[in-house]
Order: structure tokens, then C-alpha cells, then sequence
């Protein structure tokens, strides 16, 4: 038999994924698991989106629409980025996609060539570094500390970059860190990669999602707009995980090229999910703005309990509704049946079989020092999750 695609064997299926479907699959055959594992807000779908898309179901509205989506959801995304981000679109330069993720495959699919260097600060998301790889790119990892926050600075940047450089990819806020870039960090950010003439992808999902810092977009400083590809969506703002629904939007010269991309890849995402779309694009943010209110007395809660486990004060993340927390103190440390914690996989691997308690390794982003909790989840399962941390902790040799 002929062999499988080596391009496509050489990545890594992801971490955060498999151990959810895990956690889930123990779950179902009756253990008893608590998961802070997946990045999925616990709210449901507010009604009026869940409505907006029974109704386009009921009217038929089912059938294929332009590969770049629904021309009035396109207007609104684009009306939404100019009301609360000071950026002007057109709606030929918006492209609805299934989810974030594939916005983030097209825009890397639009800019790679191969042995092209795509910085990535580090921790990163997970899906990053494996589809530079897929398009035979090649990622370039800035390092980062709790002490810096988790965030890359302009000197950090400007040594990164050689004549291979094509793209910047800043995750802001940060998954896994909750880091938040302020107005001032990424003005200083900008200028290098204007300086440079590099490209920017700004996966900003969590946007809405900041406690302390104020949110920007780094498109909106000067030279940035038109080499900085923005990712954006649904899933997270307004609980539409499952529905698959996100966007880019583009400069006029690039979003020709993720439109051919877009048509042959998926042709467009599902249309009732643009109507959901679409009535969450046409509401209020009160919704949005309660869920991120409640996040952040989950947050406190969840790094209280954390941070008296271990001793220490732990970093304070001020965006998303993910706490990465610094573990390597417990590595060489020996559990109850005699195995060493040697890394973060074989800590969370003995959480999860020892304790049910299933968390993301941060070797998965990158940073093997700590481990990943999303407090996207009830207080009464964040005081459970400690409890069982706390546990797991204490019976460590």
C-alpha cells in the first residue's frame, strides 16, 4: 500500500482536544471527573441567537451562500469592528470561517511559503506551531517567564527576526497565560513589525474577555492595518462553541486569496450558524459583559485556592478564563504508587488517573514549567477541582 501523507503525519494532534475527548469518554463510562480542561465557556447559548437560527432553519434559509458568507453578517462584523474596535472594513473584506480555527489556517495558508519564520511567542495555543509546520513554515518561539507576565518584549522581537521572517501570530489575550497586551505594549510591538515589514496575525477571540487592561487591537496603530490579518469569532463571546462560526478580516490585498481558500476548503461555514451569527452581532453585549463579570470572580476564586495549594502568590491573568500556573517545584517529587512527576504530562497524567481531575500539560503550549486550569466552569466545580489539586499535592514524597 502506497504511504500516507509524511507532511501531514509530522504534526501532532492536539493535547488540549485529546484530553477533554478523554475526560469526556471517563465521564461517560461512569468515573467521577472534574474537568478544567477545555476552553468552552459553561453558559448556554443565549436564546436569541438559538432562535435567530430555528427560524432560518424553519424559512429554509439551508442552502449554499457565497464561499465568503452571508453579505449582511459580513456588514455587521464589519459595523461591529468599526463601533468597537475603530476599524474600517468593507464587507469584501471580511470572510466568515467554521470557527477561529480555520480563520487561523486560512491566514497562515495565505502567507506561507516554504522555510518562510513565524514568530510565536511562547506559551502559545496549541494549534499555531503545527500548521505553520503543516505549510512547511517554519515557527520561531520567543520565550516568556511569570516574571514578564507571559509577554514578548520589543527587544525580544526585534532579535527574533531574520531576512526569513514573514509574520508575527499574537494571541491577545493570551491562551493559555490570560496575558493581556496593554495600548502601550503593543504600539512599542507595531513599530518593530513596521520597522521589519512584517505581516501580523491578531487572533483576538478573547477580546472581551479582560479584567484589568484595557483592550486594543494592534490594527488599529499606525502601519499596522494593512499588513495585520485579524481573527475573530463567536465561540467564546457569545458560547457558540459547537456552532462553528468566526471570521477574518483582511487588508484588500489578501482577502481575494483567503477567498479561493475559503472555496475550495469548506465553501463556506454552516448558514444557519451565520444567522446565530448575525443576531449576536445585532444584540447588546450585556450578556457578554455579565459572563466576563462572572469569569472574574471565578478567576479570583480559582487563583485563591491555587496559589495556597502551592505556597505561593501565583500570577494574576488578566484576560481569557485560563490560569497557568508554575508547577516545576513538584517535579522529581514521587507519587503514592512510586512514579516520579518528571514533566507536566506525567503530573497531569497522575492527577487525572489518581484524583479525576483532567487539566491541560503546558508542554502542550509550549511551557513545560506549568500547567493550564480554565475557570470557564460553576464555582462549586472550581472549589471540587481545587479540592482534588490540593490532594494530589499533598500526597506527592
Amino acid at each position: 500500500m502506497k504511504s500516507l501523507s509524511l507532511q501531514t503525519s509530522s504534526i501532532a494532534a492536539s493535547m488540549t482536544v485529546s484530553i477533554d475527548t478523554l475526560a469526556k469518554k471517563l465521564k461517560a463510562e461512569g468515573k467521577d471527573i472534574v474537568s478544567l480542561g477545555a476552553g468552552e465557556p459553561d453558559f448556554k447559548t443565549p436564546e436569541i441567537i438559538r432562535n435567530a437560527a430555528k427560524e432560518a432553519i424553519e424559512q429554509g434559509k439551508t442552502k449554499y451562500v457565497a464561499p465568503t458568507g452571508l453579505e449582511e453578517v459580513r456588514k455587521a462584523v464589519a459595523h461591529k469592528l468599526q463601533k468597537e474596535n475603530g476599524l474600517s472594513y468593507s464587507a469584501n473584506q471580511i470572510v466568515l470561517t467554521s470557527g477561529a480555527k480555520q480563520a487561523v489556517f486560512n491566514s497562515l495558508a495565505a502567507l506561507i511559503n516554504p522555510d518562510d519564520e513565524i514568530i510565536i511567542p511562547a506559551p502559545y495555543w496549541v494549534t499555531y506551531p503545527e500548521l505553520v509546520k503543516w505549510f512547511k513554515g517554519i515557527p520561531v518561539f520567543i520565550e516568556t517567564t511569570p516574571e514578564s507576565a507571559f509577554k514578548i518584549t520589543p527587544e525580544q522581537l526585534k532579535n527574533a527576526i531574520t531576512e526569513k521572517t514573514k509574520a508575527v501570530i499574537l494571541n491577545n489575550p493570551c491562551n493559555p497565560s490570560g496575558a493581556v497586551y496593554s495600548p502601550k505594549e503593543l504600539k512599542a510591538l507595531s513599530e518593530v513589525i513596521v520597522d521589519n515589514d512584517l505581516f501580523c496575525i491578531s487572533d483576538e477571540i478573547y477580546e472581551h474577555f479582560c479584567y484589568e487592561t484595557e483592550f486594543a487591537s494592534i490594527a488599529s496603530f499606525a502601519g499596522m492595518y494593512e499588513r495585520t490579518i485579524l481573527i475573530n469569532g463567536f465561540s467564546k463571546s457569545h458560547c457558540m462553541t459547537g456552532w462553528r462560526i468566526g471570521y477574518n478580516a483582511l487588508p484588500e490585498t489578501i482577502a481575494p486569496l483567503i477567498t479561493k481558500i475559503q472555496s475550495q476548503a469548506i465553501h463556506h461555514p454552516s448558514t444557519p450558524a451565520q444567522y446565530g451569527a448575525l443576531a449576536a452581532l445585532k444584540s447588546d453585549n450585556s450578556f457578554v459583559f455579565n459572563m466576563r463579570d462572572t469569569f472574574k470572580i471565578r478567576r479570583d476564586l480559582l487563583r485563591s485556592k491555587i496559589s495556597e495549594t502551592l505556597g505561593k502568590q501565583l500570577p494574576n491573568p488578566e484576560g481569557a478564563f485560563y490560569l497557568f500556573v508554575p508547577v516545576q517545584e513538584l517535579y522529581g517529587k514521587v507519587t503514592p504508587n512510586g512514579k516520579v512527576i518528571s514533566d507536566s504530562i506525567s503530573f497531569c497524567s497522575y492527577l487525572l488517573e489518581s484524583f479525576g481531575l483532567a487539566i491541560i500539560p503546558g508542554k502542550a503550549f509550549g511551557m513545560d514549567s506549568c500547567i493550564r486550569f480554565s475557570y470557564a466552569a460553576s464555582e462549586e466545580t472550581l472549589l471540587e477541582a481545587s479540592k482534588r489539586f490540593e490532594l494530589g499535592v499533598k500526597s506527592l514524597k
